[in-house]
């Protein structure tokens, strides 16, 4: 067996177990909670039956063709980005066939195939000029374009020069070849049969001539009879397999200009290394597939067709698998960070888990069990509590990711963990009780206590957990606001309580609540601030300034309670290191 099988089997073969072990974790693990609770066989179960029920579905089909093929959702957000990814997917769909299968492909569907023929020699470079346009829009969008975009990882970096590696080593090889005096030998003593020495040199004078074939020592001008029986030997011989060299006119535009250097690059053997770098790279490249960034290839499909077959009552178990799906399907293009609504935190808490495009890299990690420290899970639990929930991000994802849906996931496991969360005591997880019929009974309130515990203590007592404020501090804070600053107009009418829909909600509010909003005003006047902070009332204001609104002495209630709130938390998360 030669080398070049030896090589291509073991890269089929990394590639064939990459691929298995990777589908394997989309069912061997999960980003949420939730998917613990179902094995592996009952997850490969379920996901067969959706696959069988959904298989020729319209939306599923209607999926595939024009938004997996066409990709549509990227047309639809950016058509700079649209150009470049089609021109990179259409040049490679066109090498892949014409080049790479055409020994087991293209020879079985044409009669007399021959890739030096056209119109396969004119495509093959259609295909590898496509290829190479794409990746200077890539290049030039990545490291050049001034736009919000996503940082740039080794993995970005390492797809853009893969894919150019392969594209330029081809080329150069292509033009090597055309001028490669060796090559040509080869050829000709396969090719030629039953030629004498007189016209293997005329068809070499020929070929010299006419198809760029550098002689090393020839005497030229060549003569007219030399070049007719050169044509004649040509025509019997290689014109039924080979087409002028210049509709390759990638490769003919380098070979012209390496035509002074050919005959010392012929000598260098550089069209046997460039062959060797070419095909290495090609295999290279479909070895680490699996263990890269460009297995979205794959994933985004998938992820695609997923999305548009199922709906809001799929099977729990098939929602898990379809999260680990997600994960690989992300394509790190950053469309979901220039849309969303809090990446601008990034300027003032320095953690990339608040950019939707950096939160995929962490939550795969955290997702597949792989270590992650007490900082990194605080990290990634301040990423996806930051979070909105707005959905701009998953509306314009061009994977087909449910992006709202994977950060609420993870936000749920990071919590049945039993990692605190201040922020889940504020308006920021108003979302979480809408989703409330959604999570476990047992898991709804437990997070809540478990995180009101550490910013004042159980049922408002004072524990070793509670804040610490300076009154001085406070004071100042709240004073520098014209809003917050309002306390002081409170007389203590009542109405914002009896306006508070969250008074209401309990038959007996101040053994639930401690304090109640008019006495919340009233204690910041006597800066009692224990009582101000270790009350409930403080983290279960909703936000939704009924208070605010009907209080006759314009006092900013809620406002205050903004303040206050985001205070003790920004306190909390320093002490936490976050």
């Amino acid at each position: 067996m030669s080398l070049h099988k030896l090589v291509l089997i073991a890269s089929l073969v990394i590639f064939g177990i990459g691929t298995v072990w990777k589908i394997s974790t989309w069912f061997r693990y999960s980003v949420g909670p939730q998917g613990s609770r179902f094995s592996m066989s009952q997850r490969i179960a379920a996901a067969l039956k959706g696959v069988l029920a959904s298989l020729f579905s319209p939306k599923v089909i209607s999926a595939f063709f024009a938004d997996a093929l066409f990709q549509r959702p990227i047309l639809r957000e950016d058509p700079y980005r649209w150009y470049m990814h089609m021109s990179i997917f259409a040049g490679f769909a066109m090498l892949f066939v014409l080049h790479a299968l055409d020994n087991y492909l293209m020879v079985h569907l044409y009669n007399g195939y021959a890739a030096t023929l056209n119109p396969f020699l004119f495509l093959r470079d259609v295909g590898g000029a496509l290829v190479v346009v794409g990746v200077i829009m890539a290049i030039n969008r990545r490291f050049i374009r001034k736009e919000r975009r996503p940082r740039t990882s080794s993995m970005d970096v390492y797809a853009i020069v893969m894919v150019a590696l392969i594209i330029l080593s081809g080329f150069l090889l292509e033009s090597t070849k055309i001028t490669s005096q060796a090559a040509f030998q080869r050829m000709a003593d396969e090719y030629t049969m039953g030629g004498t020495d007189e016209d293997i040199k005329a068809l070499e004078a020929y070929w010299s001539e006419n198809f760029g074939v550098v002689v090393a020592n020839a005497k030229v001008p060549y003569s007219a009879a030399v070049l007719a029986k050169g044509k004649e030997v040509h025509q019997a011989n290689c014109e039924q397999c080979h087409a002028a060299p210049v509709w390759g006119f990638g490769g003919y535009a380098i070979s012209v200009a390496l035509r002074p250097l050919a005959a010392g690059l012929d000598a260098a053997r550089l069209p046997d290394i460039l062959t060797w770098v070419h095909y290495l790279a090609c295999l290279f490249l479909l070895a680490y597939l699996p263990f890269s960034k460009m297995f979205h290839m794959i994933a985004s499909p998938i992820s695609l067709m997923a999305s548009a077959a199922m709906g809001a009552n799929s099977d729990p178990a098939n929602v898990a698998t379809r999260q680990m799906i997600e994960l690989d399907a992300c394509t790190h293009c950053g469309t979901c960070t220039m849309t969303c609504s809090v990446a601008v935190a990034i300027n003032e808490f320095p953690n990339v888990n608040i950019l939707p495009s950096e939160k995929i890299r962490a939550l795969k990690k955290f997702a597949t069990g792989a270590d992650v420290d007490d900082k990194e899970l605080r990290a990634i639990q301040q990423g996806v509590m930051l979070c909105t929930n707005c959905n701009r991000c998953g509306l314009v994802c061009p994977s087909g990711i449910q992006l709202r849906d994977l950060w609420f996931a993870a936000r749920e496991r990071l919590l049945s963990q039993g990692v605190a969360e201040p922020n889940l005591l504020s308006p920021l997880a108003y979302y979480r009780g809408l989703e409330r019929e959604n999570i476990d009974k047992d898991q709804y309130q437990k997070p809540l206590d478990a995180a009101l515990n550490v910013m004042s203590g159980p049922k408002g007592r004072p524990s070793d957990a509670v804040v610490k404020v300076g009154e001085k501090a406070i004071l100042g804070e709240l004073s520098r606001s014209i809003q917050a600053n309002s306390f002081s107009n409170c007389y203590r009418c009542g109405l914002c309580t009896n306006s508070c829909p969250v008074v209401r909600n309990y038959e007996h509010p101040v053994e639930e609540l401690g304090l109640l909003p008019h006495q919340m005003m009233h204690a910041i006047g006597l800066r009692c601030w224990d009582l101000v902070f270790n009350s409930r009332m403080l983290w279960g204001c909703l936000g939704c300034y009924q208070c605010q609104e009907n209080c006759p002495q314009c006092v900013s209630i809620t406002d205050i309670m903004y303040e206050l709130k985001n205070r003790a938390i920004s306190r909390k998360n320093e002490e936490l290191a976050i």
